[in-house]
């Protein structure tokens, strides 16, 4: 590991995973505890769109997607209140209208590009410091946006209609969720691609979710979780030369089931209130 960090791009891999960590845990916690993880999913595939119109018009990819992205969160966010019994197929339709509109564009895309495939499944090693810099201001941006409304995002992920009868924004702060869904996702894009991007955003919050007694606790223990996977999962990609995305994610599979094994926070709570 010590070998390898003599090496920029490994040490800007290490930045990028650590910068995806601490807003997956942030970002993931909300996802996980407003149940809307599918909405999470229809995003993330969605956002390929962005992906190919980028290289359609030889713009840059990351800011291009990153506006696709907010776009078509921004859509589901309002599908889903205004409809919510229908909200999983138009998800589902505008979900495959995102993918196919990526693949068309790319079709139509003069040449054929190398790092077309690191989109799909992630290039955490070849991350420019220029990517890196953009990473670290969508994550300046989240965490200022979670920071302003942390309120009424708790209120809105544990009573939706009681904090609604309290005066609470739950409208916008469901799209204000939904946006920074998108930005969480254009960040992890690099790091694991969009096919594996839902498991890192879901995952560490999950296991999170059973350790914690506290939004902020869980997002905590979330954000170390994923940055944990991220770290173990590149060193383990570059001493045995395997896919640094689906390594990295196998990592958090393994934590996944392990966690399973022991008891939750909650339950030790429970047997010692009992006692």
């Amino acid at each position: 590991m010590l070998e390898a960090l003599s090496y920029e791009f490994f040490r800007n891999a290490l930045w990028a995973g650590l910068l995806a960590s601490v807003i997956c845990g942030i970002i993931g916690s909300l996802v996980v505890v407003n149940r809307v993880v599918f909405l999470a999913g229809g995003v993330a595939h969605a956002s390929y769109g962005g992906v190919g119109l980028a290289f359609y018009m030889g713009w840059p990819v990351l800011p291009v997607t990153a506006g696709f992205s907010t776009l078509a969160a921004l859509i589901m966010a309002w599908v889903t209140l205004g409809s919510r019994e229908r909200a999983d197929t138009v998800i589902g339709v505008l979900w495959a209208a995102g993918m196919a509109l990526g693949i068309i564009l790319l079709d139509l895309t003069p040449g054929y590009n190398s790092d077309l495939m690191s989109y799909l499944f992630g290039s955490i090693l070849a991350v420019p410091v220029e990517d890196l810099w953009l990473m670290a201001g969508l994550a300046t941006v989240v965490l200022a946006l979670v920071l302003l409304f942390s309120r009424g995002l708790l209120a809105m992920s544990f009573d939706a209609d009681f904090a609604r009868s309290r005066g609470v924004p739950v409208r916008f702060l469901h799209f204000l969720l939904m946006g920074m869904t998108a930005l969480c996702v254009v960040m992890v894009i690099r790091v694991v691609g969009l096919i594996l991007v839902l498991a890192l955003l879901t995952i560490p919050p999950f296991i999170a979710e059973r350790r914690s007694r506290s939004l902020a606790g869980m997002m905590l223990l979330s954000g170390l979780l994923s940055a944990v996977f991220c770290v173990v999962g590149l060193w383990l990609s570059y001493s045995l030369d395997l896919t640094s995305g689906a390594t990295i994610i196998a990592v958090a599979c393994v934590g996944f089931g392990l966690s399973l094994c022991l008891p939750s926070a909650k339950r030790e709570a429970s047997a010692g209130g009992a006692a």
